[in-house]
């Protein structure tokens, strides 16, 4: 049985034309001999009657004191309502399909309520109908424990359970649907001649999943990367054969061959707070993990970390950074703290082990008067801290620098 998952975001199904479009991809799938499995997220975004912000604008004067059993059964709702309006258009189009909520679908996950975990997929129910030759909607982002309680996968939970459902059939391929074609080589919002990306490592589009993108939720890639299960990045609304997701590190081979371009794409997050810790002079030793352990203690996620002897740097998000401060000051360590930072980073397979890439991001950041205020770097990804107001400049400088307003060949020297 040849399998074909597609996940469809909200901005697909937000109106009954949006869905026109997605019934003709679905139709397509059909025609090309796949088994199809639908997969929805709920309709439109903020605003739109049914959307999940819409839901939690719902209850946002009491929220604080809801449980997050509750959240979850609220929030479960939007898929559900999407789900029943894409399989009643589906059947008036002449189409057989059927509806499965996301505990029906046999996602079984943790117990972390507005953020859980997928455990197993138990997928019986999809393949019965799907030996019936129906068309199976499955609500995105829901799931259930082991005992039975409604759980909600946190934000891009849609795209999680596409993955998982796709790895559970053994599917011939992932489809993620938006409104955009693809992967961009940056926010076309910030770089006008940003390009979509033909092919990209999983490895790749988690590095830019994580550092910022918003194409395609990281945990999703992760699941798919699991079993090899091919992923594309499509637009509902046109025929663009999108960005096709593959395994596999691309190779760098020195000196007979090199890549124009060593850096798949720039990707950025804004809104976060560096915070700078000093203790010279004190003689305390422990003074860095006292720091890190009061972060923990009150649950506040801390990125972009330098410790030396002497203090402790790291960025937060903008809307823990005064609890961070607090929790410091009343523990006698008064931290700096610079708001109004951006991380921007590079990303690309082909780095890894490739001298001066540093340096090219450095003196494409130096020479448009970009102060870096941090840095660091992983095998296939390089990270700067900058001003906020530089975000822009920075982003635009190393995409000009790398050369990814250019289609990507390799020359042999």
């Amino acid at each position: 049985m040849k399998v074909i998952v597609q996940k469809f975001g909200g901005s697909s199904v937000a109106t009954k034309d949006s869905r026109k479009a997605v019934i003709k991809k679905i139709a397509k799938a059909k025609n090309d001999g796949y088994k199809v499995v639908v997969v929805v997220s709920a309709m439109g975004r903020s605003g739109d009657p049914y959307a999940t912000d819409t839901l939690i604008d719902l209850v946002k004067h009491s929220r604080a004191k809801m449980k997050t059993r509750e959240m979850d059964l609220l929030l479960s709702c939007g898929e559900i309502i999407s789900a029943v309006v894409l399989c009643s258009e589906l059947e008036e189009a002449g189409f057989s399909a059927s509806c499965l909520t996301g505990p029906e679908a046999g996602i079984i996950t943790d117990d972390n309520h507005g953020d859980a975990r997928v455990l197993e997929v138990h997928p019986a129910e999809i393949q019965e109908l799907l030996n019936q030759d129906e068309i199976v909607i499955v609500t995105g982002f829901q799931g259930k424990t082991r005992d039975g309680k409604i759980t909600t996968l946190g934000r891009g939970g849609s795209d999680t359970t596409a993955s998982a459902i796709g790895v559970a059939l053994e599917a011939e391929m992932i489809e993620i649907y938006t409104d955009v074609d693809g992967v961009k080589t940056a926010d076309p919002r910030m770089v006008g001649e940003a390009r979509t990306l033909e092919k990209v490592t999983y490895n790749e589009l988690c590095q830019l999943a994580h550092e910022g993108a918003k194409v395609i939720h990281p945990r999703a890639v992760e699941i798919a990367m699991q079993r090899n299960i091919p992923l594309r990045v499509r637009n509902t609304f046109n025929d663009h054969p999108g960005t096709l997701v593959m395994s596999g590190e691309v190779k760098y081979e020195q000196p007979t061959k090199i890549k124009d371009s060593l850096i798949t794409g720039i990707t950025h997050i804004t809104n976060i707070s560096q915070i700078k810790v000093s203790f010279k002079n004190t003689g305390d030793a422990g003074a860095a993990l006292k720091v890190f352990k009061l972060m923990a203690d009150n649950s506040i996620s801390v990125d972009f970390i330098y410790t030396s002897p002497e203090e402790v740097i790291f960025t937060v998000k903008d809307d823990v950074v005064e609890t961070a401060v607090s929790v410091l000051e009343e523990n006698g360590l008064p931290p700096v703290v610079r708001g109004n930072c951006a991380k921007v980073a590079a990303v690309g397979a082909a780095m890894t082990g490739v001298p001066g890439v540093m340096a090219k991001i450095v003196s494409a950041l130096v020479s448009n008067d970009i102060e870096i205020l941090q840095s660091s770097d992983s095998y296939t990804s390089i990270w700067c801290l900058v001003d906020r107001d530089d975000l822009k400049k920075a982003i635009q400088a190393l995409h000009k620098q790398f050369n990814l307003h250019e289609t990507v060949q390799e020359k042999v020297c």
